[in-house]
Order: structure tokens, then sequence, then C-alpha cells
């Protein structure tokens, strides 16, 4: 029994799920638990984010009550105690948008495709108060946890690795105006769901959203093609540029430069979370991810805009190569159990 068992038992009878047959589903990589119940012909997902973890499920709930507010399918709230960190939403179902489209490759760029139209639908709605920015200074902070981590675990040199941040900044700051829109942050397809029985945008299910911030209109796009748990095609990424640019009325050689540079940033800040999450966590799965990162990181780094981040990357980084990443497995601690 973990220390949490008696508040949820607690929890659960209050909601009237206290028969429910519990069923542990894969993790994230926060704090946070899921479980999904079944009690008769009713399903739900438990979602278990311990408070002194710094999780927080009013966060969740307050952003699921806006989007699903504006039509799009953020789970339902069926039972909640935010002081707890404990909270009942509806179950979505199994359909990722990684296991459908690995199952039906076939289908990726049309599938891709209606998760894009949700994002350009998201930027034309009005930022809510309580969404906080995300600006270059924000961006370049984000990647300060390279020199903690990503160099500390697989080696570097941290003088170099300092101008990092300061670099991104600069970069991000060219790309940048007035315009803000609702980013979910962490848009992959692992965190969206295929829902073919609604209709239009709502056939896109919203799994990670409580951590949204108000940014630039294509970071949501950057992380839904550079997605570090699969690779995109080459002609489905192809495709959503040009459905982006024909929507927006933006310019390709612009949109390339906005990816190449909210790209690079967020793979630094991907490469030192996955580092940290091995190496403070014990969650060595995230290791096995750093190579596709890396990559993607590279790629946006060929952009001759990112000249002075490559030559920093160069010169700071070492690449996550099998033997670093399994040397570093060797030292990295045992999960914690909550």
């Amino acid at each position: 029994m973990t220390r949490r068992a008696p508040l949820i038992a607690d929890f659960l009878n209050r909601a009237g799920w206290s028969g429910a047959c519990r069923t542990p589903l894969a993790g994230d990589a926060s704090s946070r638990r899921y479980e999904r119940l079944t009690l008769g012909t009713r399903r739900a997902i438990l979602m278990d984010a311990p408070p002194e973890l710094g999780e927080s499920t009013a966060r969740f709930a307050r952003m699921a009550l806006w989007l699903r507010g504006h039509g799009y399918s953020a789970p339902d709230i069926l039972a909640e105690d935010h002081a707890a960190g404990l909270m009942l939403v509806e179950d979505l179902g199994d359909d990722l948008l990684s296991r459908v489209v690995n199952a039906d490759p076939a289908r990726e760029t049309e599938i891709y495709l209606s998760a894009c139209d949700l994002l350009l639908d998201l930027g034309t709605r009005s930022v809510p108060e309580f969404v906080a920015p995300l600006d270059a200074g924000g961006l370049g902070d984000l990647v300060a946890i390279l020199a903690d981590h990503h160099v500390r675990g697989l080696g570097g040199d941290p003088s170099a690795v300092a101008d990092i941040p300061a670099i991104v900044t600069r970069l991000c700051a060219t790309i940048l105006d007035e315009t803000r829109v609702v980013s979910l942050r962490d848009v992959n397809a692992d965190n969206l769901l295929w829902l073919p029985r609604r209709a239009g945008l709502a056939r896109i299910g919203l799994l990670d959203f409580q951590d949204a911030v108000a940014a630039h209109p294509v970071y949501d796009l950057v992380s839904l093609l550079q997605d570090a748990r699969r690779d995109v095609g080459e002609d489905t990424g192809a495709a959503l540029r040009r459905h982006w640019c024909r929507r927006t009325g933006m310019d390709e050689s612009t949109l390339d430069r906005q990816i190449a540079c909210l790209g690079a940033a967020r793979a630094l800040r991907i490469l030192g979370v996955f580092a940290r999450l091995a190496m403070v966590h014990g969650k060595t799965r995230y290791l096995d991810m750093m190579p596709r990162v890396w990559a993607h990181l590279q790629a946006n780094l060929r952009h001759p805009a990112l000249a002075p981040l490559n030559r920093a990357v160069l010169a700071g980084l070492n690449a996550p190569t099998m033997d670093r990443l399994d040397r570093l497995r060797t030292t990295c601690p045992r999960p914690r159990t909550p």
C-alpha cells in the first residue's frame, strides 16, 4: 500500500466509485499517476497528482473547462479534490494518435491534418487571463536545465553551455511579435486521441494541457511535427507545413525559420528534461528518446539563422550516443514509489 492509498480510497468512496476495478495506466514525464476505473458499465480515469510533488489538479480542471467550453474534446471532470490532488475524469479511450497511425500508416497525413486544424482553430481564440505568457526570455530560461543535467550526465563544456540560454532568447526574439495564442505546450501523438465518432475538431481528444501557456502561434505545430516519441513521415510534415501556410497566409521561408528557432529551443529543453527524469527520478525510458530529439535539434540548427546557436551547441554539448546513454543508465536511481 502506498502512502496515498488511504486518500485515494476515501476520495473514491465519496465519489461513488469505491467498488471499482482499478487498472494502472502508463504514466508520463510528470509525477502524476493514472488508473482506469471500471464499475459495471461505467468507466473513468483516476488522476493522482500529489501536490507535495508540485502537481496541480486545479490547473487541469480549469483548462479542461475552458477547452470544453470552446468545443474541444478535453475530458469531462466527474469528481475532484484539489487539496488532495485527486480527480476523476472522463475516459476518452485508448486510441492515441500514435497507436492509430502505427496500425494504419496510410492515414497519418489525414489524422495529423485534423490535429493541425485544431491548432489553427486554437489560434483564433482569445487567450484566457489565467494562462501565463511564454516569451523569448522564458524560452531561453527553459533551456538552462541543460547545464544541470545534460552536461552532468553526458559530458560537455559547461562554459559554452552557459551561453546557450541567452542565444536562444535573442534568436526567438527575432520571430516573436505581440501575437500570442493558447499553446497546449506538449502536443504529440501520445497526448492526442482519435475519436472518429465525434465530428470536426472534436475528433481530436486532448489529454495533457494543464501547463498551457500563451505562446508563439507555431509553438504547438513544432511540438506536433518534432515528436520525441515517434518519427513523423516526411510527406506528412510537408503537408502540414503547406496547410499551415495556406490557412495563415504565411510564406514557407518564414514558417521554416520559425519552426527552426522554436524547434531548437524545444529540443534543447527536452534534452535537459529527459536527462533529469532519468538521473533524478529513475525514469530511464526517456533516455531512449534522446537520440531522436538530438536529430530534431541538428535539423533545426542547419537553418542559417541559427548559426550562433549551432556553434554554441557544437562547443558545449555531447551527442547522446548509445555508449554515453548506456553509461548514464547504470548510474540512475530506481523510480520512486509515490
